[in-house]
């Protein structure tokens, strides 16, 4: 692979070792390209678009938006809680305690927002760009390089050599890919 592995391959040194600080190289350089932040406007959406139908807590929205875009955007607490807070200083949404929780709610200039937002919720959006494999890729690269990390931990010589052989060929497979007219 050109460089890519350490010198002995996957199972050199201390068995995987290697192989999870290249994981997480590989996992940043396709966070950085695909991503998964949304803008501001995004979040206002889905917070106003989730609390017309129910009123909830900072962490179910969180979840929710999480599980509905296929878990391609899981808004961060440091999103979510100002634009909570945002909302709450415009009027559009009011915030009772419940069993030690702050549970939002809209009010009524709060539900003419939300009819008035977006056709389409911002995870729709972080949906469908999953199908296109900007989100589908990287997923799928992070798992083989856990995979491998596996291999190279627990397997046999004989296996981490069989793997080193099976990842040369998906490199070589990719760039043939890109060849491609």
């Amino acid at each position: 692979m050109g460089g890519s592995f350490p010198a002995g391959g996957f199972g050199a040194g201390n068995r995987g070792d290697g192989m999870w600080q290249m994981m997480e190289q590989l996992r940043g350089a396709f966070e950085k390209r695909a991503g998964s932040r949304m803008g501001r406007g995004d979040v206002r959406t889905a917070v106003l678009t989730l609390l017309a139908e129910q009123p909830m807590h900072g962490y179910q929205i969180i979840r929710e938006v999480e599980e509905r875009s296929g878990g391609s955007w899981k808004p961060s607490a440091g999103s979510v809680y100002p634009t909570l807070q945002l909302l709450s200083d415009e009027g559009l949404i009011a915030a009772e305690e419940s069993n030690g929780r702050k549970i939002y709610a809209l009010t009524d200039a709060g539900r003419a927002e939300a009819a008035g937002a977006a056709a389409s919720a911002p995870w729709d959006a972080s949906a469908a760009g999953d199908s296109s494999g900007f989100t589908a890729l990287p997923k799928a690269g992070i798992e083989l390089a856990q995979a491998a990390a596996q291999v190279g931990r627990t397997g046999t010589p004989e296996q981490v050599q069989q793997a080193v052989a099976v990842l040369d060929e998906a490199r070589r497979r990719l760039y043939s890919i890109l060849a491609q007219d």
